[in-house]
């Protein structure tokens, strides 16, 4: 079984997270340019890595998002003690902030497969299974990345947000799952450039908060179970 090293950063700003995974995706898109120029038996393995963290308030726009999706000014985010960041995932503009959980898989999918797509679908799978385990059904909606409830209906809303950056099948960013998330920090922004669906947090769906620890726990475990993988570390 394929080890993945495991680490959980607790809460770090966004900048001091993403200056990490930059660091470690391009030692490992590095060491696979590298083997390319030596014979197989002299090739080093790449290492899989998962991060998870929490953030202190953030907003972060895609390469494909639309600057106009954030929908206060500097001084505006400044009095909401938020931070606003462009960065190089796909995906328009989210919010990361206290009671999420973020999860940054940097993987070499020629350990798995070469399929982003597929990727997408496998992380999604974790939290349709964990949202599940606290009896609420968590659907994928056609056309748009991520985890909802009540798909297809008025009431449609996004519970889990997907954004990821892949070079030479090596994956950085990742997903956030709203847990205990303060809601209102979505009002500031057209959440993933979707202006018609709503925003929800497993706190609201249940009516009371849900423990961290509890919530790393589950995504450990499907993480593991899904991409069949040992968490080391």
């Amino acid at each position: 079984m394929r080890h993945v090293s495991f680490r959980d950063l607790g809460i770090i700003d966004y900048k001091e997270a993403w200056d990490l995974q930059e660091k470690l995706f391009q030692e490992t898109v590095q060491r696979k340019f590298d083997n390319r120029k030596l014979p197989e038996e002299n090739q080093l393995s790449t290492r899989d890595y998962l991060l998870f963290c929490e953030h202190p308030h953030v907003y972060t726009l895609g390469k494909s998002g639309q600057e106009e999706h954030l929908l206060i000014n500097k001084q505006q985010l400044q009095e909401a003690g938020a931070v606003y960041y462009k960065i190089n995932r796909g995906g328009d503009i989210t919010y990361h902030g206290p009671g999420q959980l973020v999860g940054y898989p940097i993987l070499d999918l020629d350990h798995f497969f070469p399929d982003v797509h597929k990727y997408l679908r496998y992380l999604e799978e974790i939290f349709i299974k964990m949202l599940a385990d606290y009896g609420l059904k968590g659907e994928r909606s056609g056309g748009e990345t991520g985890v909802w409830l009540d798909v297809g209906k008025p009431s449609a809303r996004k519970i889990l947000a997907l954004g990821v950056r892949a070079s030479r099948w090596v994956t950085m960013h990742g997903w956030a799952f709203n847990v205990n998330t303060d809601l209102n920090y979505f009002t500031h922004i057209v959440p993933c450039g979707i202006a018609d669906k709503g925003v929800t947090s497993l706190e609201k769906e249940l009516g009371y908060p849900v423990p961290m620890h509890n919530i790393r726990e589950l995504a450990k475990k499907y993480f593991s179970e899904i991409f069949e993988v040992q968490l080391t570390g």
